[in-house]
């Protein structure tokens, strides 16, 4: 999405303020704008089948085991803590349950055990790596990309050096074994296709 100067009246992007425009942004549109690697990205607001695969995730880590102290919560941002600018706010995270009584609006990436994130329909597979990377940066231990265009799943661990260097594929009915300190499995058999 671009803004023509004719009708945008808020801050002009540049280093240092991309926050605080991605906010007027979030504000104006009701798009979900994220700072990525220093550029805004926009999405659309998630469609049913986006929002179906994301209830279904999220049911299955809360029934889930999860170790004491976490949960899982929609809806929160993450920021990378080198740039006072980049974040990202995943599908789904799981986070230590202070995080409800945090007044800061970005969870530092230490904190998360995972992150996941649903592929929407328009998303380019450029985006989807850059995305990978960031969060590889950041050091979030688990990120789980679902991607619900192809009926598949890629599970990523181990951040070192800015890329994960696990990366395990797989299709929708195939379980996502999910790593400690989380436990079980995640049935994908369930969730819903672009058509």
């Amino acid at each position: 999405m671009s803004v023509s100067s004719g009708t945008w009246n808020g801050p002009r992007p540049r280093p240092g303020n991309l926050r605080e425009v991605a906010e007027k942004i979030e504000e104006a549109t009701g798009l979900r704008v994220q700072v990525l690697g220093g550029k805004l990205v926009m999405s659309p607001t998630p469609r049913g089948k986006h929002a179906g695969v994301v209830k279904r995730l999220r049911r299955q880590l809360e029934g889930a085991s999860l170790p004491d102290g976490l949960d899982v919560y929609e809806v929160s941002s993450i920021g990378l803590p080198a740039d006072p600018d980049d974040y990202v706010t995943p599908d789904l995270v799981v986070l230590p349950e202070e995080r409800e009584e945090d007044e800061n609006w970005l969870a530092d990436p230490e904190d998360a055990a995972l992150a996941a994130e649903v592929i929407s329909p328009s998303e380019k597979s450029r985006d989807i790596r850059d995305k990978a990377d960031w969060y590889a940066v950041a050091r979030v231990p688990v990120l789980l990309v679902i991607d619900p265009r192809k009926a598949t799943w890629t599970l990523h661990t181990r951040p070192d050096d800015g890329a994960y260097q696990d990366v395990l594929p797989g299709k929708f009915g195939e379980p996502v074994p999910l790593p400690e300190p989380l436990h079980g499995d995640v049935a994908t058999g369930d969730f819903p296709v672009y058509g």
